[in-house]
């Protein structure tokens, strides 16, 4: 069986979107997902849903601390009907500098504060579907008033799917307890979801009597590819960069310790202090960008992917080329690949 393979679109271009989701579908993807960074994430969404049928709809992710759950729930409850049940609810944590010098908002016990999220998110959505009194009270999260007026009722579609982004321990068995699935991060190898991923993922789901295998693994690996060796070359660069920088945070930590990388994140941190930033991607070795990154043309992405991650992963990411390109051929065979 293989996977399916979703496209991050380019939400730097928000008049293109709706053109571009258009071409993804047509490419063969099985969905396409926004990140929230420089523009917001579900907006896009909302575009594609447009000219699109068959694509799953996500954010990958949304930062949820900063945003109430029930601002996310109603956002979320009119992607999942105007799409006609193909939204699916990513969530992230972010890290602490981001909550508190970016948003401005709380940070405080980020693993049991995203377990609440979820199970407010469901009491909201079950509320409005029931028509029951919404009743929640967690530590973080407290709702208990939902009038008429204010709740959009009953929907024909049932509530999205509810993924996070989840790298450290804590977070995997909170995906296991409550969550759908799992959004990963770039940098997880197959060592990593083998040895620290999946084990805490079922011991999450044990606590709820649920079946680890019930919660998808949606990979977004670095893939590196081109038309040809000179292309796939000067793509190598480019990841260096990302690589370094997602190494520099100390929340990655863990998964640098399992790969035996401990001293190249301190390293890296340090040169991120003092805003080495340029010089940061020449501590990328060949070997580390093997641990973190598919390597291929084309053709070989299918194969390279398989032997990386079949049996451990549901979904992939794969960004080759966008709308335009002389290679779509191609690559369409290489997605057709991967999905079978």
């Amino acid at each position: 069986m293989g996977f399916k393979v979703l496209y991050h679109l380019t939400t730097n271009n928000l008049k293109g979107i709706a053109e571009e989701a258009k071409w993804a579908e047509s490419m063969g993807y099985d969905g396409l997902c926004t990140e929230d960074a420089a523009h917001d994430p579900m907006l896009p969404l909302l575009m594609a849903a447009s000219t699109t049928s068959k694509v799953t709809l996500e954010t990958r992710v949304t930062i949820a601390f900063p945003r109430s759950p029930m601002v996310l729930a109603y956002s979320a409850r009119d992607l999942q009907d105007f799409s006609g049940g193909r939204f699916r609810l990513g969530l992230g944590t972010q890290v602490k500098g981001h909550i508190q010098r970016r948003f401005s908002t709380e940070w405080d016990a980020p693993g049991p504060r995203m377990r609440e999220y979820v199970q407010s998110l469901h009491a909201i959505w079950g509320a409005w579907q029931t028509g029951e009194r919404l009743e929640y009270h967690g530590e973080y999260y407290n709702f208990s008033l939902m009038t008429p007026f204010f709740s959009p009722g009953r929907s024909e579609q049932p509530e999205p799917p509810v993924f996070i982004s989840a790298v450290n321990p804590y977070n995997c068995r909170v995906a296991g307890e409550v969550c759908d699935g799992v959004a990963l991060h770039p940098l997880t190898t197959p060592k990593y979801l083998k040895e620290v991923i999946k084990p805490n993922i079922a011991t999450g789901a044990a606590r709820s009597g649920r079946d680890p295998k019930s919660v998808n693994l949606s990979n977004s690996s670095f893939v590196i590819t081109g038309p040809n060796q000179a292309a796939i070359n000067a793509n190598k660069e480019a990841v260096k960069k990302q690589i370094a920088f997602y190494c520099s945070t100390r929340s990655y930590s863990k998964i640098l310790d399992v790969q035996g990388f401990q001293d190249l994140g301190v390293w890296l941190h340090e040169m991120s202090l003092k805003q080495q930033w340029d010089q940061m991607a020449e501590l990328i070795t060949d070997e580390i960008l093997d641990a973190f990154a598919v390597v291929g043309g084309y053709s070989e992405i299918p194969g390279l992917m398989k032997e990386r991650f079949d049996g451990i992963l549901d979904e992939v990411v794969l960004n080759a080329i966008g709308p335009g390109s002389q290679d779509d051929a191609e690559v369409k065979k290489a997605i057709e690949g991967l999905q079978s």
